[in-house]
């Protein structure tokens, strides 16, 4: 019974937390605190900070922990295949009815027009990592890691987890 507890804990707010993890945790709060008493206030706002701190989506991390208070190894697996569910449903259903359709002008125009703003985007993004960068250490530091790294991917087809591997080893020892 605890699992299935735990899969409507995180279920629940999955669905209903339109926008992602923020959006999510105060859903994921009254399941935690308020529903089931598995934490305090205090105990969630400890593991909110701790999920802040780690690198990922935090419904998915405070999912895995609770669940595996709870339920050890089963019921973190159990929280985050219910954190994750309602999206794998939600996208595996729209993939079905794409591929349905695919060959529709419709849908192909609706591809053509995405494409665009997903450039403009990830341009935004580019900018905005730029400048942080730029602020954090400096426009030397800047150039050198984004001149080496478009080298080493563009030139020599490193592979990028090598690439972002070595960049966090030259960050840490170098930048710190």
């Amino acid at each position: 019974m605890i699992y299935f507890d735990i899969f409507l804990a995180f279920f629940i707010p999955g669905i209903l937390g339109y926008g992602g993890g923020p959006a999510s945790i105060p859903l994921i709060e009254n399941e935690v605190v308020d529903r089931y008493g598995w934490l305090t206030v205090n105990e969630f706002s400890e593991v909110l900070a701790l999920g802040n701190t780690l690198p990922g989506p935090i419904a998915t991390k405070m999912a895995g922990y609770i669940g595996y208070l709870e339920g050890g190894v089963l019921g973190a697996a159990v929280g985050v295949f219910a954190t994750v569910a309602p999206s794998l449903i939600l996208m595996i259903t729209l993939l079905g009815l794409l591929m349905k359709y695919k060959e529709s002008p419709r849908v192909k125009r609706m591809t053509t027009y995405i494409r665009p703003v997903i450039a403009v985007l990830l341009g935004v993004m580019t900018y905005d990592f730029l400048f942080s960068s730029y602020e954090g250490v400096g426009i030397w530091q800047t150039l050198f890691i984004g001149g080496v790294s478009f080298v080493l991917l563009e030139k020599l087809k490193v592979h990028p987890a090598y690439v972002i591997a070595g960049s966090l080893v030259y960050g840490a020892f170098i930048l710190a």
